[in-house]
């Protein structure tokens, strides 16, 4: 997607400083901005808006505002970036913590607006492909103890060799078209419930 064609939401109660986050974007060539100035329903007026890129301004936050916004941050998984004319470590942290892209103190000038905003977007996607890797990692994971486990069930209940056990899990995954780590699931679930097996 062309940067110009991003929609972006600049969130911000005071409209004089919404304005100058606009002029900048604007400046910049993004035509597809929606201003706000509402904070009540805000995660609502979000997702019905469904913008690519997030700026929240708070001339004075406090940490139920920062809070909150970062709980919405976090449930939306887009790029934003937040201003704040002062801060503390606890409410950067807590921002930071919850997936803000770029935490910008006492930074709001029109010609850093596209600067910051293409910081919070490589910022998103380098966090994004990491936490994808992260996930990924952790269901190989889960995929290979629950085969270990469905494979010393079939050992113990069938008299399988291990390798025995892989190749008939994989054979079951073949002629029904799934995944063996789902097969496997599948061995362990039969087994917790007729048996009650625990191991």
């Amino acid at each position: 997607m062309n940067a110009a064609d991003l929609l972006i939401l600049v969130v911000d109660e005071n409209r004089i400083r919404a304005s100058i986050i606009e002029a900048g974007l604007r400046e910049a060539g993004h035509e597809r901005v929606v201003l706000i100035s509402e904070m009540q329903g805000l995660l609502r007026r979000i997702e019905e808006i469904g913008p690519d890129v997030i700026i929240v301004d708070l001339e004075n936050p406090n940490r139920d505002l920062v809070e909150h916004l970062s709980a919405i941050s976090s449930a939306i998984r887009r790029p934003v970036a937040m201003f704040v004319d002062q801060s503390d470590h606890d409410m950067m942290a807590a921002a930071i913590g919850a997936g803000v892209s770029a935490y910008v103190v006492d930074g709001l000038r029109q010609d850093r607006v596209k600067a910051i905003l293409d910081m919070a977007i490589a910022r998103f996607r380098a966090y994004s492909r990491l936490k994808d890797e992260l996930e990924e990692t952790r269901a190989a994971l889960e995929d290979r103890k629950v085969m270990d486990r469905a494979k010393a069930i079939l050992i113990r209940s069938r008299g399988l060799t291990e390798e025995e056990a892989h190749h008939l899990i994989r054979r079951t995954a073949m002629s029904q078209s799934r995944r063996m780590a789902d097969v496997a699931r599948a061995i362990v679930s039969t087994a917790d419930l007729l048996l009650g097996d625990q191991e």
